[in-house]
């Protein structure tokens, strides 16, 4: 099994920025994959971003340019920095972790996720 724990939530400002984290431990493997979820009040939830342990990347088109995922691997943590936040970015982050080649932004793909983190962007 694999274990992830996101954290770096909070309230930050439109416009400001945060950077989360993902802590994985467990059965990791060589050839996986980590991506980037958020589910809004009253949404459904959505991919966000997603990074390879090949370090390939993946984006949704409305947070290209403003975010970063990257891969620490010496410290078993993924990390999405968010930089000019908007209020609709608000909602609970998690982070889930699938084996295998390629990047996906379906949550189907995933096969373990961890507790996610609120992030809330006033306006």
């Amino acid at each position: 099994d694999v274990q992830l724990q996101a954290s770096g939530g909070g309230l930050v400002q439109s416009g400001g920025s945060l950077r989360l984290s993902c802590v994985v431990s467990g059965n990791i493997f060589d050839d996986y994959a980590i991506g980037w979820f958020r589910q809004a009040p009253g949404k459904e939830r959505e991919g966000v971003s997603c990074i390879h342990s090949n370090f390939s990347t993946l984006y949704r088109d409305s947070v290209k340019g403003r975010f970063t995922v990257s891969n620490d691997k010496a410290k078993n943590t993924v990390y999405l920095q968010m930089n000019r936040v908007e209020p609709e970015g608000t909602g609970v982050y998690s982070c889930a972790w699938r084996w295998g080649y390629g990047v996906s932004l379906i949550q189907s793909a995933y096969d373990f996720w961890g507790q996610g983190t609120l992030v809330t962007v006033s306006s």
